[in-house]
């Protein structure tokens, strides 16, 4: 009889016990994920809801007449009352401030881009001494309000007239609109170059590197191959800069103290004497009138932002 003298080994592993696994119901996943789409959906709804019912009713006030608004106030206007805005642009002077606030925000937008550009592609692309100084000085000026900071602006900008007084006896740097868009411009590099800078990184070498083998320099590279790629970044800058600069009270009511007033300011005095007046009617063509801006910018931004992702850096 044969034995098997086959050594054992002591620390071989045993088998893991087989885990038992509870079959899931074939319904369960798809209602779970169902209910989780319908509280989504309800809170989009709600949220929407709380946007467009209050615009959509300053739009129906602003074409009602004064004794429409003893009654219900929700309901629909009888017939389209257009004197309001007619009395809103000529007596309240809300056409004024409407070109006044058109010239600040472009000015101010053209600005920031032409200085911020070139100093975010230089930060993406360069190195040199004082590079990381300068990224955290950017880097702070983001955590500056600058309604913090006004006044301050404001004197120094009036020591700035009186240092003048002798060469320009009424003054150059308060009361000018153009003043006021250079403030906004300077005041908004921050973010735009920190955006811009950010977004330039993720942007491949190898388009400027075939770009410059085709001849070309440093400055139409910029211009031609990485501002086209960078239209996403851009669009979002100019969105938000120009709800910065059309939104903005303190500042403008600040640095302009004269005539020569923006949109809020007028709306501001425009809100004072219809109160005092009781005709409302003229109150709230004189919102729609500050509204209409800002929605047909975001509207024109915002399909060119869509087409720019969709579009692609390959294309």
């Amino acid at each position: 009889m044969a034995l098997n003298l086959t050594p054992v080994r002591q620390d071989a592993p045993t088998p893991a016990p087989r885990r038992r696994f509870t079959p899931v119901p074939p319904g369960s996943t798809r209602s779970g994920g169902r209910v989780s789409r319908t509280i989504v959906n309800a809170i989009m709804i709600a949220l929407c809801a709380a946007i467009i019912v209050p615009t959509a009713w300053i739009f129906m006030a602003s074409i009602k007449t004064r004794p429409e608004f003893y009654g219900d106030p929700w309901a629909l206007p009888l017939g389209v009352h257009m004197q309001n805005f007619v009395d809103a642009f000529v007596n309240a002077r809300m056409g004024d401030y409407f070109v006044n606030s058109i010239f600040v925000t472009v000015l101010a937008l053209a600005i920031s881009l032409v200085v911020a550009v070139p100093a975010a592609y230089v930060l993406a692309r360069f190195e040199f001494r004082g590079k990381s100084v300068l990224e955290v000085a950017i880097l702070a000026g983001l955590f500056i309000n600058v309604n913090y900071i006004v006044v301050p602006i404001f004197l120094q900008l009036l020591g700035w007239d009186r240092a003048l007084r002798g060469l320009f006896p009424e003054g150059v740097f308060i009361d000018n609109l153009a003043v006021l868009a250079l403030v906004y411009a300077a005041t908004s590099l921050p973010f735009t170059i920190y955006l811009l800078s950010t977004f330039f990184r993720t942007i491949p070498v190898e388009y400027e590197e075939a770009a410059m083998l085709d001849g070309s320099s440093r400055l139409r590279t910029m211009v031609s191959v990485m501002l086209p790629l960078a239209l996403p970044a851009i669009s979002t800058a100019l969105l938000f800069n120009f709800l910065a600069y059309w939104n903005d009270f303190i500042i403008s009511l600040t640095l302009v103290p004269g005539d020569s007033k923006t949109l809020q300011v007028g709306l501001l005095n425009l809100f004072q004497a219809q109160r005092a007046a009781a005709d409302y009617g003229v109150l709230y063509a004189g919102m729609v009138i500050v509204m209409v801006p800002v929605i047909v910018f975001y509207a024109i931004i915002q399909r060119r932002l869509l087409q720019s992702v969709g579009g692609g850096g390959i294309k």
